[in-house]
């Protein structure tokens, strides 16, 4: 993606075990990156995020668990990113904002990993990114 943008996604997945996750991952290059998504941790699904500039940290909140799946939207724009969930595409509470490195160029698509075992199934829809929207920060639209 050229410039600053928002992507978002709907995930549903058959998240079971540690560490099963899925969301959205942008990249600067291997140094700067951030992903956000569901994630199994300590026996629940948890909303998470890992933001990478030169060190990583990983943050997580509670999910209350929906079988219709979960929104994530991102927003890269002059130097600041956004991370936004919804459960139903229509309000977008905050979940994230950071700083995040300036870029011509960003890679921007759906992710997702299963490091402690095979078969996990994710469904991703309604991918699309568009120029970034400049909405407040409390604008849960």
């Amino acid at each position: 993606m050229k410039g600053d943008f928002t992507a978002q996604v709907h995930v549903q997945g058959d998240f079971k075990t540690l560490y099963d996750q899925a969301g959205l991952m942008v990249r600067v290059d291997e140094r700067n990156w951030v992903k956000t998504g569901v994630e199994v941790s300590d026996g629940a699904l948890m909303l998470g995020s890992v933001l990478t500039c030169g060190q990583s940290d990983w943050a997580t909140g509670v999910f209350d668990d929906s079988s219709s799946g979960l929104w994530l939207r991102v927003t890269v724009a002059k130097g600041v990113m956004r991370i936004q969930h919804s459960s139903d595409g229509l309000r977008w509470p905050l979940l994230r904002p950071a700083a995040f490195p300036l870029s011509e160029r960003y890679a921007v698509g759906p992710m997702c990993c299963s490091p402690e075992r095979g078969g996990l199934e994710v469904v991703f829809s309604h991918f699309e990114v568009m120029p970034a929207l400049g909405k407040d920060l409390h604008d849960l639209t």
